[in-house]
């Protein structure tokens, strides 16, 4: 067995009781050297069930995964870091297939594909038609195929983390990790896991709706530093479209039927001159943008020869 001495098991917990103890077991069981917890105020006795397995035991200071993520890396001292949820449907054995890319130096990212093995109960339907398309959105704005852009189980160096901007309180983390990864071009690894169904009597602190549409917004709210063209030439497009739409309707109604629309006819020319500017507006941003990346990939290789 592989000697994971240094990595340390990073698990966001919230009322996890039940399942906590098995999941830092078998943290150990595959070698990992230190499993700290980062309780987010459970109800139950998740901490003490997670001290009586040797983990060390933060209570988070605020609220939401993605503030448990950043508040736990800042307590890490390994330069390796595993990200899991508590639930036990990220099987610890599996651990191995995410740290080895790390440790042997091919990746500085590792996400686990949980859609390569999803056991029956694992997700409803409509959380696997959200997720695929999801995941589709992500490659066409990013251009990047990170096989599941939502998936808990990952890992990472913590120097690669550092070098991402978060801010998402909630299940926006994992998606604003993969787009850092891609603004930064951080060399990502995607490997196949299993996705467990929830053990009876333990609930999912997830809810599709609410949070499937924070992840929506953030996933798009963040193109307008990766993809400024998709994210400025959407709404261009969406503008400009309907200035045409409303410029044909005035001009069927003036050549067909005699009536002009003085006022309609403004609000047409408005909108497909803010549609032109904001294509425009796109295209210059994403010329800034890759200027950016081409300078700060020539500073990270000088850096690196250093």
């Amino acid at each position: 067995m592989t000697d994971y001495e240094n990595v340390c098991a990073l698990v966001p917990t919230r009322n996890e009781a039940k399942t906590i103890g098995d999941v830092v077991d078998g943290l150990y069981d595959v070698g990992i050297g230190h499993v700290l917890v980062v309780d987010g105020h459970s109800e139950d006795n998740t901490q003490e069930t997670a001290r009586e397995h040797d983990a060390e035991v933060v209570q988070q200071s605020g609220s939401g995964k993605g503030q448990a993520v950043r508040e736990g890396v800042k307590h890490i001292d390994e330069p390796y870091v595993l990200l899991l949820d508590g639930d036990d449907t990220n099987p610890p054995e599996q651990a191995p297939r995410l740290l080895n890319p790390l440790v042997s130096g091919d990746a500085k990212h590792v996400v686990g594909d949980r859609t390569a093995d999803m056991q029956p109960g694992a997700m409803t339907k409509l959380n696997q038609i959200g997720n695929r398309l999801i995941n589709r959105a992500f490659h066409r704005i990013h251009g990047e195929d990170y096989g599941d852009i939502l998936s808990g189980y990952r890992a990472f160096t913590r120097k690669s983390f550092e070098q991402m901007f978060l801010s998402a309180e909630g299940f926006g983390i994992e998606t604003e990790m993969a787009v850092e990864c891609a603004r930064h071009n951080i060399p990502v690894v995607v490997v196949p896991t299993t996705y467990c169904a929830r053990p009876k009597g333990s609930e999912t602190n997830l809810n599709p709706i609410s949070d499937g549409a924070r992840i929506i917004f953030t996933l798009y709210s963040l193109a307008k530093t990766s993809n400024p063209l998709f994210y400025f030439g959407s709404v261009g497009i969406v503008f400009g479209t309907a200035g045409v739409a409303l410029a044909a309707y005035v001009g069927y109604d003036w050549f067909l039927k005699g009536i002009s629309h003085e006022a309609l006819t403004m609000v047409a020319g408005v909108l497909l001159l803010l549609g032109v500017q904001l294509v425009m507006f796109g295209v210059v941003s994403d010329i800034i943008v890759s200027l950016h990346r081409e300078q700060r990939q020539r500073i990270d290789r000088l850096r690196d020869e250093q």
